[in-house]
């Protein structure tokens, strides 16, 4: 069975031909919506949407695409800008699932849905009345107080937009707390009758504030008089002849569910079912472990009576709903997890199956769909989605009917509103070789695993059914932020762009906060003379931002033109190293800012190669004061460390190879998480100091040549006590004013067109790799030793290897000579250009492991450079 337009039937065609109901507007809307009756005083019909997912199995995929439509819709409406402070807001039961959904598609915008399940130790921020509703109170109770309170847009998201009474319910009571100027509604369906339409703008006139709207279809509703009455009598006289009074319950053919023949298989799962769900919690008190017997390997419940118990394993402290919260780093832990979450699905599910229901849970609708969504890629059967509901509904076996069947079953979540009947339609009948029973761990009760539970329901109807339990979150009470052993603040999210750097939002977050209004920049010469006698960190202050020339710019182009496809291999092969060895799905985590085009590089690679969206954060590291600690708490809170990798563009003398180790480890000794992997990925390794690289060789990476118009218009970090607290991420600023010469997507694109020629290339040097000797030799610090004792520097410090760290020298520092191997061609060729420009002498050199070594100033004065800004000799 399926419940759609079936056959040419409408399934709105038997509540139409009896009520004298129409369904007047767009021509897709027959394929979107049926009509069904309610078993409601206020309201005799229901839309039932095909594509919403919560009362007819739907294929996954439609789901998603339509809620992500929806979003960027709303994303090209708003401008990258607007939507970059954009709170996005859905309605429980209904369109949470909805409303995630359309937050994804927006891409940046963290998530909040209403609620009606009551969460001791937790504020609400605000609440409405659904008037039309069975039950009516929504409760907004997010983890962060300050979630409602910007003023960037809200966009409020529900299934259908009736008559509006919701939204404008919604709007009047947060408007009042946390005035904005901006609102956008989404729903699905535009179902407004001429006589509402109008008073969505009459309201935004009189709060002073825009609101928009943004629907996949519209139409109306048309209603002949005493429509309410006819279709409760028609209700009656059906479950009268039906012979079910409104509490009962028949299959479609009017036959009792056999509860009797399920209660012997599933009494003993009944007695072993969890009602304790509070536990020990890191950021967020979760479910304890599973108690029930599983194979150590599968995390498979062994079977009982036709019931299969999978443990999930979700990631601790990941919110399983946007209940409380669930911000773009959220959504980035979810997708890391779910290929290892639904491969122990999958398991569980026969081989033989066809046809497969992944059956969420009322308001946890999010998670059941995303796990379906996967699930459908990784089993040969056709898979659907839908969820349980508290919405009372008359089932009629008819095509022409939107809800065919109806399994009804006790609530088991221990509802603030008492115990009552809920419901799941359109499973009995629908020929499904497995269900899969998706509920949070709140709901995990003895009711569930009763006789006349949902699990013994769904026996009835399917020859398998699969439980897997997701620990329900619940926000750290307030008061605990007050306990000594409880860290009295709260990291932020990530920034992203456009806000903050030029790079698209999915690109990379930055763990810094944004210090661009602050005046940080120094002259290079007044830098130097600070650090070097000790009176200042380089990480301080900022070097003014170096303006290439034209013939520069020319340089870098023709550099990225030659070398394009040799970058592109090495992201593939770094990144095939990174996916074989370290992680199956690593979070990337790049070191600002050098690191961050890379990280953005191969995160495009793994999306090319294997499909792959993965998780990409930029944190500051200091070399003599480590790496960002509260960075690396926030990703420890959001991911599990173990699947962190740190990416740089190379390595130089390995001196952040070793600082970023001794900050690890300094970081677990002070009760930091454990399991952070301190070997850096790097394009490069013309050092030998890593064994996760894409090359050894140390050739022109274009992204060297160039300052923050290379790096999304980052200015590198910035680590000052009267600027950055201990509980602040490190600083950094964005250049907008250097929108004009930013080159920053066109080296991601023009490297990332070379993958598809790279890409066989790629396969055969990363075998190679994988099969050789990689330990580091570190015979790049050993030549800097000797060139700092050659020179009579001595200061290996002072001594920047390679033609990265060498451009560096150039660009932001006092050079003093520039050392280069004999017969280097090309790639030094800015080189020499920046060298000539400020009358730097080059020397060959010809026994180096780096193409060239920059030197700075050894003893630095403000006459060192002379007045016409040249280096004197020393």
């Amino acid at each position: 069975m399926r419940n759609a337009v079936n056959n040419g039937v409408w399934s709105g065609a038997w509540v139409a031909e009896r009520l004298g109901v129409e369904l007047a507007g767009d021509d897709v809307l027959p394929e979107m919506l049926g009509l069904a009756l309610r078993r409601n005083p206020k309201r005799a019909h229901l839309l039932v949407s095909h594509v919403l997912g919560k009362h007819v199995p739907q294929s996954p995929a439609v789901v998603h695409g339509h809620g992500l439509a929806l979003g960027r819709r709303v994303r090209e409406l708003l401008g990258p800008e607007e939507a970059a402070r954009t709170v996005v807001l859905g309605y429980a039961e209904t369109a949470t699932g909805l409303g995630h959904c359309v937050a994804d598609g927006i891409g940046v915008a963290p998530y909040l849905h209403s609620t009606r399940r009551p969460v001791p130790g937790v504020a609400a921020a605000g609440g409405f009345e659904e008037s039309h509703s069975h039950a009516t109170s929504h409760l907004l109770l997010p983890e962060d107080p300050t979630l409602l309170v910007g003023d960037g847009p809200l966009v409020l998201v529900d299934d259908e937009f009736s008559t509006g009474n919701t939204v404008l319910n919604t709007i009047r009571d947060l408007h009042a707390r946390y005035p904005r100027d901006r609102y956008v509604v989404v729903a699905l369906v535009d179902m407004r009758s001429a006589a509402d339409a109008g008073r969505l703008d009459d309201f935004a006139r009189e709060i002073g504030a825009r609101v928009d709207l943004v629907a996949t279809a519209s139409g109306t509703v048309l209603l002949p008089e005493g429509v309410l009455e006819k279709g409760q009598a028609l209700v009656a006289r059906h479950e009268a002849e039906a012979g079910t009074a409104p509490s009962g319950e028949r299959s479609p053919a009017g036959l009792r569910e056999p509860a009797a023949q399920v209660q012997a298989s599933f009494g003993d799962v009944a007695a072993d079912a969890r009602s304790d769900t509070s536990g020990a919690r890191g950021t967020a008190r979760q479910a304890p472990s599973d108690p029930h017997p599983a194979d150590d390997r599968t995390g498979r419940t062994r079977a009982r009576g036709g019931l299969t118990r999978v443990d999930l394993h979700w990631p601790r402290g990941l919110p399983d709903g946007g209940r409380h919260g669930f911000t773009p780093a959220h959504r980035d832990r979810l997708e890391a997890a779910l290929p290892a979450m639904t491969a122990r699905l999958a398991e569980a599910i026969p081989d033989d199956a066809r046809s497969v229901l992944v059956l969420g849970f009322e308001e946890l609708m999010y998670t059941p769909l995303r796990l379906a969504r996967e699930l459908a890629e990784a089993v040969p059967a056709e898979v659907r989605y839908s969820t349980t509901t508290r919405s009372p509904v008359l089932a009629v076996d008819d095509p022409g009917y939107a809800i065919r069947s109806r399994i009804v079953f006790p609530a088991h979540d221990d509802p603030a509103d008492g115990p009552g009947e809920r419901y799941a339609y359109n499973v009995a009948g629908g020929g499904f070789d497995a269900v899969v029973a998706v509920v949070d761990s709140v709901a995990d009760t003895p009711p569930l695993h009763a006789p006349d539970g949902l699990l013994s329901r769904l026996a009835a109807h399917t020859p398998h059914v699969v439980l897997a339990v997701v620990p329900s979150y619940v926000p750290e009470p307030l008061y605990a932020a007050a306990l000594p052993e409880k860290r009295p603040f709260m990291l932020p999210e990530p920034l992203r762009g456009p806000a903050f750097s030029s790079y698209a939002p999915e690109e990379v977050g930055w763990l810094l906060q944004d210090l661009s209004d602050v005046t940080l920049e120094a002259p290079t010469e007044e830098r130097e003379e600070a650090i070097q006698s000790g009176g200042a960190h380089y990480a301080e202050s900022l070097p003014v931002e170096y303006q290439p020339s034209e013939q520069y710019q020319e340089l870098f182009h023709a550099a990225l033109e030659t070398s394009a496809g040799r970058i592109a291999q090495a992201v593939g092969v770094v990144t095939e190293t990174v996916i074989a060895e370290r992680s199956p799905r690593p979070v990337l985590v790049s070191l600002a800012r050098a690191g961050t085009p890379v990280g953005v590089l191969m995160r495009r690679w793994a999306q090319f190669r294997h499909g792959l969206d993965l998780p990409h954060y930029a944190v500051s590291i200091v070399r003599g004061r480590g790496i960002d600690a509260n960075a690396l708490r926030w990703l420890a809170a959001h991911h599990d460390p173990q699947d962190v990798v740190f990416v740089d563009g190379w390595t130089g003398k390995g001196a952040i190879t070793r600082e970023l180790a001794a900050a690890i480890e300094e970081f677990e000794a002070g009760g930091g998480a454990a399991g952070f992997d301190p070997e850096i990925a790097v394009l490069a390794d013309p050092g030998s100091c890593v064994r996760t690289y894409g090359t050894r060789e140390d050739f022109l990476i274009p992204s060297a040549c160039l300052n923050s118009t290379v790096s999304g218009l980052i200015s590198r970090t910035v680590l000052r006590a009267d600027l950055v607290g201990p509980d602040d991420f490190h600083g950094a600023k964005f250049y907008r004013e250097l929108a004009g010469v930013d080159v920053s997507a066109d080296f991601l694109d023009a490297v990332a067109a070379r993958f598809p020629e790279v890409a066989e290339a790629v396969g055969g040097a990363v075998k190679e790799l994988l099969a050789g000797d990689r330990t580091p030799t570190w015979e790049g610090w050993a030549a800097v030793e000797r060139i700092s004792e050659e020179y009579g520097i001595h200061d290996v410090n002072l001594v920047k290897p390679g033609v990265g760290e060498t451009t560096r020298v150039l660009l932001r520092r006092v050079p003093w000579k520039i050392l280069a191997r004999a017969g280097a061609g090309a790639d030094l060729d800015h080189v020499r250009l920046l060298a000539g420009q400020r009358g730097v002498p080059v020397e060959e050199v010809g026994d180096l492991p780096y193409s060239c070594v920059g030197l700075i100033h050894p003893q630095f004065t403000r006459g060192a450079t002379g007045a016409d800004g040249k280096a004197v000799t020393v």
